[in-house]
This record gives C-alpha cells, structure tokens and sequence, in this order.
C-alpha cells in the first residue's frame, strides 16, 4: 500500500470520529456541549502527537535500535520504518567496522610502513612499522600535523613541492628510508615507508666484494704478466733467473686458484640452490687427517695438539672439513714459530663444539665483530705475506649457519686468540639400536 495513504486515511478517520462524536454530544446535550467535545477530543490528538514527537526527539538523540519507541496509530508505522532503516545502518556499519579492522590488520602485518593523513596532513592512522620508521605515536600523534611530527628538511621540501611521482630517499632514524606520498580520494593521502637500510648493505657489501676481489685477482695477474712479458722480451735469461720467475708465476697462479675456489664455496654456501646434504660426520677421522695436513703446513714450526672427547654429529662432512681446516691454517698463519696451538673436540652442555686456541698475535676487540666479512684484514701487509685468501672465516661462518651453529670469537694482542665453532645439541648424532 502507498505510505501516504497507510498515514492519510487512519488520520482522516479520527478527525471523522471526533466529528461524528461532536455531533451527537451536540444532539442530545447542545451545541455548547459538542463544542467542548470536539475541542477536547482535538487537544487529546494534538497531546498524543507532541508526545510521540517528543519520544522520537529523544531517540534522535541516541538512535539505539533497542531503544526505538513503540507508537500508536500512524506512529506505529513511522517507528517501524524508523526501526528498519536504523536496523539496516547498524548492519552497514558493522560491515564497515570488519572491513575497516581487516584493513588496519593487514597494513599492520605489511613489511612497509603506512600512514593515512587527510588533505591538510593531519595524522588520521599509522600501522606499528610506519610508527617506528617516523618515531609517530598513534595515540599520542593522532590529530596532528605530520609536517610537525617529522622535521625533517627533506622530507618538509618534498611535501611542500608536492613532487609526488619520484619517491623521496631520506636518512632518518638510523635507516635509510623510501618515501612515497600517494593521494587518493578528495580528502586523504597515504604516506608509504620502505627500509632500504639492508638491500643497502647488501648493495655496498656486494660492491666491495667486486672490487676486492677485482683487487686480489689483479695483483697476481700483474705480477705474472709482468715475468711474462719479461721472458718474450729477454729469451736468453739465466737459467736461475728463469727458475725463480717461474716460481713466482706458480705461486701467484697457485693464489688465485684459491681465491677462486674459495669465492666459488662461499657462493656455494650462500646459495638456497644447495641444501645440506646431512650425513654421520666422523669426527675424530676428520680432525686427524686436519692435523696432519697442519704439521706439513706448519714444517714443524708450531706445537699442535688435538683432542678428542666428543661424539659425531650429523652434518656434512665436506663442509666442515673446509671450515675446520680454515680455523687451523689461520692459526698457523698468525701464530709465531714455536707457538702452541691447541685443537679440542668436546661435549658441551649447549653442545659439541671445536675449539681453536693459539699463542699468537691476538686481534685487538675492535676487529673482532667484523673478522667474517668477506675480504676483512686486520693488517693488510701480513696478510698478503701469511697468502690468506680474506675469505676463510666468511667460510666458516656460512658453514656453521648452514649447521645452525655459531662462530664464537675471543682474543687478546700479544696473547692469542681462540675460535669456538658451536654446534647445537641436536646435531649429535645417535646411532639406531
């Protein structure tokens, strides 16, 4: 039925009512009586609507679907529609509310930080990222400015030039941070933060081990090159002048083989192309073939011991070979002759571990936390003496990664140093039956 006529025609037939009414109380009473009649009749109606006028009133105030007021007559109609449509917004705003709580979960849960402002830059939300790239607090910061949150002068000239298609790169923080202002309807902007602080790194460590290696690769090729062009343009050299530049040569050749193999290992390790292959390691075996090739490598110069009082593990064999021999030639290297140098397998109650200690020159604390970089010398001129590659400790740290062990390194100048090669409890291996 058409609403007008569900509130017309009730209305009609009261006033119909209170006139058929006036009239008879005008029969049989006079006219003065229906008169009174049909006005009391009209100030009752007339009451009963400011009343409901004022029930609606107070609901207006606190639209609460529970609270809507019954009515009577047209009002009931009124209050029931009234009731639907209040219904209906509290369901769409529940939807909103769900929607909107997945939107902030999943922007909280992004590896970027996100901040929402309106069209004037006012902070309206932030995920917990973008509070610690900017150092915001959404509690305490909400409402604010964010040029008056972030002061930085870059981050001010991008905002207030309104360059927004080239992203703003800015240190802030301590990181190094990708900005990107994104307007999007009539009257909000998002704000997007990326750390680039560790592709960063990684980009610089990369650089440094093209040009380090670029730099260890150039120089025995200079040298070798040099005796070449040496031989092609004086034939008729000594015969011991030609030994000793034919030795040269071979070391040099010898030097960068290793440098090669060793890069090529430490990419090997890095590389997810790889996975360890686990196996029975035999342990006591492996470090005593180790140190026979460290007596041949030492010539009798150095006092080496080894013991052995811990069980296998599983792992690969071939990696640690490589890591543990790594430990021992650098102590070889850097341990004056008649030096001691002290190898020991044992059970911990962290678990296994192989121990490196010698009497050498120590490393002063300040090299220690960067001994595993690749390329990483302490004294460049004795390392080019000792004809270390600068790769064996990264080595070392990658293999004992890939074992979920630890490197532990302590030392002291002039006393020596010691390098524990730490190995979980669970690596033990444990024979069936």
């Amino acid at each position: 039925m058409n609403p007008q006529l569900i509130f017309w025609v009730p209305a009609m037939l009261r006033l119909l009512l209170v006139v058929i009414g006036a009239g008879v109380v005008w029969a049989f009473f006079g006219a003065a009586a229906g008169l009174a009649a049909a006005l009391l009749a009209v100030t009752v109606l007339v009451f009963l609507q400011l009343y409901y006028l004022n029930r609606l009133d107070r609901w207006l105030d606190n639209p609460e679907s529970e609270k809507m007021p019954d009515g009577w007559g047209a009002w009931t109609d009124v209050f029931s529609r009234l009731y639907k449509m209040r219904r209906n917004d509290e369901r769409h705003q529940a939807e909103l509310a769900e929607w909107l709580a997945r939107f902030r979960q999943a922007m909280s849960l992004l590896p970027d930080g996100v901040v929402i402002m309106d069209d004037v830059l006012f902070l309206e939300w932030c995920n917990p990222i973008a509070q610690t790239h900017l150092g915001l607090d959404l509690e305490r910061d909400k409402g604010m400015r964010v040029t008056n949150l972030i002061r930085h002068p870059d981050f001010m000239d991008y905002i207030i030039l309104g360059r927004y298609e080239q992203p703003l790169t800015l240190t802030l923080r301590g990181r190094k941070l990708v900005v990107h202002l994104i307007p999007f309807e009539n009257r909000r902007q998002i704000l997007v933060t990326h750390d680039a602080t560790e592709s960063e790194r990684i980009d610089m460590m990369r650089r440094d081990f093209i040009a380090n290696a670029s730099h260890e690769l150039r120089t025995p090729l200079t040298v070798i090159n040099g005796f070449l062009e040496i031989a092609c343009a004086q034939p008729n050299l000594e015969v011991a002048t030609r030994q000793s530049h034919l030795k040269l040569m071979s070391e040099q050749g010898q030097r960068m083989q290793n440098l090669v193999e060793d890069m090529l290992t430490l990419s090997r390790l890095e590389s997810t192309d790889f996975p360890l292959r686990r196996e029975k390691v035999h342990v006591k075996a492996l470090l005593e073939q180790i140190v026979r090739e460290a007596d041949a490598l030492s010539g009798g110069k150095h006092k080496i011991s080894l013991t052995v009082d811990g069980p296998d593990i599983q792992g690969n064999t071939e990696e640690l070979r490589s890591a543990f021999t790594n430990l021992v030639t650098n102590a070889i290297r850097y341990t004056p002759a008649q030096g001691k140098i002290d190898l020991q397998w044992q059970n911990t109650a962290q678990g296994p571990q192989f121990s490196v200690r010698d009497s050498g020159i120590g490393i002063s604390r300040e090299h220690i936390v960067r001994l595993t970089e690749r390329f990483y010398r302490v004294d460049k001129s004795r390392s080019r003496e000792t004809q270390g590659t600068g790769l064996g400790l990264a080595i070392v740290k990658h293999v004992m990664l890939r074992h979920q062990g630890k490197l532990v390194i302590e030392s002291t100048v002039n006393e020596g140093s010691t390098f524990v090669a730490q190995f979980p409890a669970s690596s033990v291996h444990c024979d069936n039956g």
